[in-house]
């Protein structure tokens, strides 16, 4: 399929060269996570809001460098039919062109320039239906945990501009029982920005964080209980330590007349793998 262009300020998706990048990802992902996972429940009673027909901010928090590739698996498995455009430290992008073609914005994040066009572009998505526009809006890796939350400004201006949904997701790495780490991720309630009209941006960054911080916060407490029946699993990744370890424990199964399970966590009463 060739580039489909959307605006002067979005460059043009590259589609078969997205579906090769998610291939990728989803290899990726699963060599170095043992599950990505979304929490279940919440204020409209699922994990994850509707959005159909309308154009969305998803504005989450930034862990760390997996960030972008577990938003892409996220509207993957969510929202397969949604263009995904984010910005990205134009540094970073220098160094793998490739992603311009593939939804990846390059904005200097401390010049007017760049923040210019992080707004010109955040309003471009706001017109579009078939867009989801992904913000880390703190700028800068920060701990899951610090409190209170705070994100950039620029997130406040982008959103009194658009149109359509706000959301908020927050994502964090915890280690449980396995070698490797789970990617979990939490959205919280969507926001209509036209029900409040007369929010100024500075009024719309504190509530944003107000919102986000509850989202990690209610993330935070299922990330601490290890208990996987909370979460929906949205893609599987490595089980077990391999190697001479999970050998002795396969022939440990064997001699018992057990059938092996890699995981550790396998048979104990809370969670699922």
């Amino acid at each position: 399929m060739p580039r489909q262009s959307l605006s002067p300020e979005l460059p043009a998706f590259a589609h078969t060269r997205f579906a090769w990048f998610m291939r990728y990802v989803e290899w990726y992902l699963q060599r170095h996570f043992h599950a990505v996972r979304l929490l279940e429940g919440g204020a409209a009673g699922s994990d994850h809001p509707a959005i159909a027909g309308e154009p969305v901010i998803i504005y989450t928090n930034h862990p760390g460098w997996w960030d972008p590739l577990i938003f892409l698996c996220v509207a993957g498995h969510l929202y397969p039919d949604r263009l995904n455009y984010g910005p990205i430290d134009a540094t970073a992008l220098g160094k793998y062109r490739f992603l311009e073609t593939i939804g990846f914005l390059g904005i200097d994040p401390d010049s007017y320039s760049g923040a210019a066009r992080f707004l010109r572009c955040a309003r471009a998505a706001s017109q579009r239906s078939d867009v989801i526009f992904w913000i880390t809006s703190q700028g800068e890796f920060v701990d899951p945990r610090r409190r209170p939350v705070e994100i950039r400004p620029g997130v406040g201006h982008a959103v009194a501009a658009g149109r359509g949904l706000v959301v908020p997701l927050a994502v964090e790495y915890p280690f449980w029982s396995e070698r490797l780490p789970e990617a979990l991720a939490a959205f919280g309630p969507a926001i209509r920005i036209s029900d409040h009209p007369g929010r100024d941006p500075a009024a719309w960054t504190q509530e944003l964080a107000r919102h986000l911080e509850a989202t990690q916060d209610r993330l935070a407490a299922a990330a601490m209980s290890r208990d996987a029946s909370r979460f929906r699993i949205l893609q599987r990744g490595r089980v077990g330590v391999g190697g001479v370890y999970d050998f002795v424990r396969r022939l440990g199964a064997w001699r018992r007349g057990e059938r092996f399970e890699a995981e550790h966590g396998a048979g104990r009463p809370r969670g699922r793998a």
